[in-house]
């Protein structure tokens, strides 16, 4: 045996082959490495945690830090601190949680094999399995490399792990039937759900198909989200902008002779006001509360920005089976042929209504099975799916391979009892499906002795078998005309996307049996016709997206046909869409894929490089793409994509971990209910920003106006850090829990480039904020103008700059409507915010213990009158000039 890796040119071995030595093994073993999946080397986690520290706008904040424990502000200090710590904490977590992504992978490979050496069968650890082991393979086993099969029988296996098709798939080691070899190749991970061989292991490790995918996860850069990069942006404006004002208000000040430490002092004040220190945390706190709402909403979160970005998914990419579709086949259509009622056509499966010639050709197929009834108290999971039925009144389990168990649920559903199937017909014989006959047989012997044989297989097979037809329960010979009428039915269900398989019988003489003869001269007994069902709720889900602007592609590793089928039931297939399949897509490549990428619905016969292309380009041409999936082959898409969400149920690990998201029912309507939820996020974060940076901007103003003009510092230090944490802190807050606008869902997704500012935010922010430094220094002009008392000045404008802001707030509740026109009061924590802050301006103002440290003086009535005055201009002019209005939807 060379001490290589095989490839599929190499000749496959005789069955005569007895596998490698164990010296052999030792040196291929030194040559390949274990069978397992190789890992980056890991960034260490104190080395994780300390990168956390970073980010710009962290930078931001410890300088902010820095600055106030220079000024001797304790308190400033410790409260930036502490926003740091926690959001460190948090990307930390978040960081370190997405390592377990490669070691869920690495569960999925066997922990054990059997292996031939020496001549002799012996189970090893299967990271010791090397290329050129034989291996023995029996059902229910998870095959532990890439292999190549040179025995077997009857073998099936389940690689929608890797493929996502949801029915198994035949293996041959026939080359003239798969020139390819593609059928005798079987891929680590998968599971043989029928029949057993031997293989030669071709492939270990990283060089597996397994390995490869593990390889694409790894080498997926994850980007910065959306509401990222846009507070990056607009922290590194604001703080320049800041610096910049905040140097001219000090200059200013130190040449019209103020003194050089207090126009120091307030300098740095204000830009420690006018640096929304507080952003990061708030917006923290408004994503860690959309977690807990989505997690009463089957919504598992597992990054914080995930809500938003969710939010302004402009397309979902789902995976069809078990996403779309239940993962479960069903019958769905039968065909038989009855004289006596004329008809002949397909009909709906309806167990109240079927007649006894289909409930014979159901029968058939319940006998003609090798699916078993699971007691719902055992424990028998053995490479069985396990699959309740929706039908029964009871919770029945089947196993076995899945048409099979679609065959058995349907006849016990059309009346057909487990005694009938089990205990009435005897199974004495069996005739093992294979690639070549592409039918199955049982010979049954019934109580009174009679002996039956009952087949199911491809239609085509199935027909050329039958000298005779079932016509309502009386057998007549089958014409050319009837065959061919079976044949266009066949055709006809075929194009509906569902399997069909075709039953059949013959009784039996009394003779010995001559297994030649056994499936020759059958009677044609009926098609049944199977599908995987879209789940009930898929196309509402669906409906619901494009109300809300979002284009739900299908990807799927299913035939082109029966995907479109599903696509077009539940909504995603509408009238000049494209379909293409993964040999489409190579043909087109990057460039090609780019051009049509926007019309195309439904992909099929895709592998998992397919659906990472067509993640990129979607991403290229300007989409936020979300990525379902719960296979291992969705694993690097769903990585990839803006937000990968992954099932609850049926995921994987490895799906889970690569995924910011799980939907804990595994619920494609969950998504709906997601998007919501990170839209309603996404406004509250606007609209805090919208309210922090208003109230900042007025802030500054109110002092580079003031110096500008020649008054005297309108707001002492202490006063600007005293609005910055009181004022600005609980009511933005509050706003994070403001409930979500009627209308919500109808609206377009914001695009992955719009600006933070969109949609006339930047507009807003600018008025309101320059009205509230114009009324807070208006109202300081003017108390220090009739009353000459500069103390008295300033605790009027300092208490207007509050009050003012404090009714901003609820104005930031909506950006379309504007005060007099929304709810007030429907958000409890903000008008408990308001409330709180209003008693604590009037302790300050009032209090004696405060006022010697706030540097302020009771005020009059008169006082109250102007603050008031001045602080409800901005609600009115808002108000009459229509700032505050419904875009235009497009």
């Amino acid at each position: 045996m060379p001490l290589k890796k095989l490839s599929k040119e190499d000749p496959i071995p005789e069955e005569t082959y007895k596998g490698i030595s164990s010296k052999q093994a030792e040196k291929l073993l030194l040559i390949h490495g274990p069978n397992s999946l190789a890992e980056k080397k890991k960034v260490s986690a104190v080395k994780m945690f300390f990168e956390q520290f970073t980010d710009f706008m962290v930078l931001i904040l410890i300088a902010a830090t820095i600055i106030s424990a220079f000024m001797g502000e304790i308190t400033e200090a410790v409260t930036i601190i502490a926003i740091v710590m926690l959001n460190s904490v948090l990307g930390f977590l978040q960081e370190f949680r997405t390592e377990k992504t490669m070691s869920a992978l690495k569960q999925l490979t066997a922990p054990t094999a059997k292996v031939i050496r020496d001549g002799t069968m012996d189970n090893i650890p299967a990271d010791m399995i090397v290329p050129g082991d034989l291996l023995v393979l029996e059902e229910g086993d998870r095959i532990p490399a890439d292999c190549r099969l040179i025995q077997i029988n009857s073998m099936q296996v389940d690689e929608s792990l890797l493929t996502g098709e949801s029915v198994p798939v035949d293996k041959s080691k026939d080359s003239k039937s798969d020139p390819a070899g593609k059928n005798s190749v079987i891929y680590m991970g998968t599971i043989i759900t029928r029949g057993r061989g031997k293989a030669i292991v071709e492939a270990t490790g990283m060089n597996t198909e397994m390995g490869k995918i593990a390889d694409m996860i790894q080498n997926i850069e994850s980007d910065e989200t959306p509401l990222q990069k846009k507070l990056a942006g607009l922290g590194k404006f604001i703080v320049f902008g800041c610096i910049i004002i905040c140097a001219i208000v000090s200059i200013t000040g130190i040449i019209r002779g103020e003194q050089l430490f207090t126009m120091l002092l307030s300098g740095i004040s204000l830009a420690v006001a006018a640096v929304p220190e507080g952003l990061p945390a708030i917006v923290t706190i408004a994503l860690a509360l959309g977690v807990q709402k989505m997690l009463k909403r089957n919504a598992l979160i597992r990054k914080l920005p995930a809500v938003e970005t969710l939010g302004c998914a402009s397309v979902i990419c789902s995976d069809k089976t078990g996403t779309l579709t239940q993962n479960r086949m069903t019958v769905r259509k039968i065909y038989t042929w009855s004289e006596k009622t004329r008809r002949k056509e397909i009909v709906e499966f309806d167990s109240s209504k079927i007649d006894e010639t289909a409930r014979f050709a159901l029968e058939i197929g319940g006998v003609c099975n090798n699916a078993v009834i699971i007691n719902s108290h055992e424990e028998k999971e053995k490479g069985f799916k396990k699959i309740k039925s929706i039908f029964s009144k009871h919770q029945v389990q089947f196993g076995g391979d899945p048409t099979e168990i679609a065959l058995l649920e349907a006849a016990l559903n059309a009346g057909i009892s487990e005694n009938t199937l089990n205990v009435s017909y005897k199974r004495i014989d069996e005739l093992p499906f294979d690639s070549d006959r592409k039918c199955m047989s049982v010979i049954c012997e019934l109580k009174n002795g009679e002996r039956y044989v009952f087949t199911k297989g491809a239609p085509d097979i199935i027909l050329d078998k039958c000298s005779n037809i079932n016509a309502a329960s009386e057998i007549k010979k089958i014409t050319s005309a009837q065959k061919n009428e079976v044949m266009g039915a066949n055709d006809t269900m075929a194009s509906d996307a569902l399997r069909v398989l075709g039953v059949a019988f013959k009784k039996l003489g009394s003779g010995r049996l001559n297994k030649n003869e056994i499936e020759r001269d059958l009677t044609f007994a009926g098609l049944i016709g199977m599908i995987d069902p879209p789940r009930k709720e898929a196309k509402d889900a669906v409906n619901k997206c494009k109300m809300a602007g979002i284009k739900t592609v299908m990807i799927t590793g299913d035939h082109k046909i029966t995907a479109a089928a599903i696509a077009k039931e539940i909504g995603i297939l509408q009238e000049g869409d494209m379909v293409l399949t993964g040999a489409e897509l190579d043909e087109l490549g990057d460039v090609g894929l780019m051009k049509v990428a926007d019309k195309v619905s439904v992909y099929a016969r895709v592998s998992p490089k397919h659906k990472l292309m067509v993640v990129k380009a979607l991403k290229k041409l300007g989409h936020v793409v979300a990525m379902t999936g719960d296979g291992v082959n969705d694993a690097p898409a769903v990585k990839e994509a803006d937000i990968g969400v992954s099932m609850g149920k049926t995921g994987t690990d490895v799906t889970k971990e690569a995924s910011a998201m799980i939907l804990m029912d595994d619920n494609f309507a969950t998504i709906v209910a997601a998007v919501e939820e990170g839209r309603v996020i996404y406004n509250n974060i606007r609209k805090f920003i919208r309210y922090m940076l208003s109230c900042n901007l007025g802030e500054v103003l109110t002092m580079f106006l003031g110096m500008l003009i020649g008054l005297p510092i309108p707001l002492l230090p202490i006063q600007i850090l005293w609005v910055n944490l009181v004022t600005d802190g609980l009511p933005a807050i509050a706003l994070g829990l403001d409930p979500p606008e009627r209308e919500i869902m109808k609206r377009r997704p914001r695009g992955a480039k719009e600006n933070i500012f969109s949609n006339g935010l930047l507009k807003l922010i600018l008025f309101r904020g320059t009205l509230i430094g114009i009324s807070t220094l208006a109202v300081f002009v003017s108390i220090l103008h009739f009353t000459g008392s500069i103390d008295d000045a300033r605790t009027a404008s300092f208490v207007t700059l509050v009050i003012t802001q404090l009714i901003h707030v609820f104005e930031c509740k909506s950006e379309r409507k504007n005060i007099f026109e929304i709810p007030l009061f429907n958000n409890v924590p903000l008008v408990l915010s308001v409330l709180c802050s209003v008693i604590m301006i009037l302790g300050v103002v009032y209090m004696p213990v405060f006022q010697g440290i706030f540097k302020t003086v009771p005020l009059s009535f008169n006082d109250w009158v102007l603050i008031l005055g001045f602080s409800s201009l901005g609600p009115v002019l808002s108000s009459f000039l229509r700032l505050n209005k419904e875009p235009r939807m497009k």
